[in-house]
């Protein structure tokens, strides 16, 4: 249900919880609040007016964000955004293949809204997001050896994080940045 407290959008999802809770869209699209079925809306208000100060201030750092320039991107940005992800990526591979003891295969850029990064496995194709160009360079450092440990451990699994681990120690730092 949609609603307007103190002047803020905020959609009201009803759940079995047992605590009303708030979040805010990374791009600082909209406000949500999940709430027990059995608290009222003025409840439900008074819980939006007393965070009032944080939803604003959340709300302010999200619209300034990269997933919210990304949102807001025009077609040369995007363009520009594709050649300097493709520009560096095939460089990052280089370097790390022999590293890791890989071969990637077809490399592909995508304008993706959840994702970094894609592998598939059996062609070694990897599809890397254009928005990484939005962040710090090790971000998409973080993102081509991730996607490179796919091809030699499928999931995210113990197997999958040890490998990280072992070729990139700061990755968790790295992957962090990138939320």
């Amino acid at each position: 249900m949609d609603c307007v407290f103190a002047g803020i959008p905020v959609r009201v999802v009803r759940k079995r919880v047992k605590n009303t809770s708030l979040r805010i869209a990374r791009d600082g699209s909209r406000v949500d609040v999940s709430a027990p079925v059995c608290v009222p809306l003025s409840d439900i208000e008074a819980f939006v007016v007393q965070k009032r100060a944080w939803i604003e201030r959340r709300l302010a750092e999200a619209a300034a964000s990269p997933a919210a320039r990304a949102e807001r991107a025009t077609p040369d940005e995007l363009a520009e955004w594709r050649d300097v992800v493709s520009a560096c990526v095939p460089v990052l591979v280089e370097a790390w293949e022999p590293v890791m003891g890989v071969k990637a295969g077809r490399l592909d850029y995508r304008n993706m809204k959840s994702r970094w990064g894609s592998c598939q496995p059996s062609t070694g194709r990897i599809c890397i997001n254009i928005r990484l160009a939005l962040y710090p360079p090790e971000c998409l450092e973080y993102v081509v050896v991730h996607e490179l440990c796919h091809l030699l451990v499928p999931g995210h699994g113990e197997p999958f994080r040890r490998l990280m681990d072992r070729y990139m120690p700061d990755w968790k730092v790295r992957r962090d940045k990138l939320r």
